[in-house]
């Protein structure tokens, strides 16, 4: 049987592109990182976001459920397992595309509390449930959606402080120039989602279909 990573993931499906580049330097470049920091990628999969995080100069691990080629990632079932790293050892733990995919939080953020040091930060991206609740079911794999109140309101119970949790357009030229984003917002209002999925023109689909992008800074 093939798991999640080999048949969602395929390069037949979703060939490698510039986006984990740009995303992982956008980020470094948002949270203040720098090369003397330690990244986690939790539910790292093929390792795109590890690799880029890597060329910046972090030093990087990751955990996932799938066993892996890569030297530096632990298989861990991140559902229930605890991580296997000492407590406060990383700056800075990255969940992306992971929590919604789990039936229940709790045991990701103590894992993710007990390993950052502290000042350290969490970053979380998952789909937002408003923009994507017509097609977040078409994953068989999605189990619990999360909206930018789901996701402050996690970070808060974690006790994390100087929290962020906002809407995030997955448009490179969204990130650099208020005027795409303002085009992607009028674009949100009249333009379903499965609509934009369906026309494969990328700025229609990455306008509508939009992340949740979550932080906060352990005590």
């Amino acid at each position: 049987m093939r798991d999640y990573i080999s048949v969602a993931y395929s390069n037949e499906r979703t060939p490698p592109t510039k986006y984990p580049s740009e995303l992982a330097f956008y980020l470094y470049d948002r949270f203040c990182m720098n090369s003397d920091m330690v990244l986690l990628d939790v539910g790292c999969g093929r390792g795109e976001y590890l690799n880029e995080f890597t060329k910046l100069g972090l030093a990087c691990s990751g955990v996932d459920i799938s066993e892996s080629m890569l030297l530096n990632i632990s298989h861990t079932d991140i559902s229930t397992g605890e991580f296997q790293y000492p407590d406060n050892t990383f700056d800075i733990v990255f969940h992306k595309s992971l929590i919604e995919h789990l039936p229940d939080w709790k045991n990701l953020m103590k894992e993710t509390l007990r390993i950052l040091k502290p000042g350290g930060r969490v970053i979380i991206m998952t789909p937002d449930w408003r923009s994507l609740m017509k097609v977040f079911y078409e994953d068989p794999t999605h189990v619990h959606p999360y909206d930018t109140t789901a996701i402050r309101d996690l970070l808060d119970i974690y006790g994390f402080k100087s929290i962020e949790s906002d809407l995030f357009y997955q448009l490179p030229s969204a990130w650099r120039h208020n005027s795409i984003r303002a085009i992607s917002r009028v674009l949100r209002t009249f333009l379903p989602v499965e609509i934009a999925r369906a026309t494969r023109i990328k700025f229609l689909r990455w306008s509508v279909e939009l992340m949740v992008l979550g932080s906060g800074v352990k005590p």
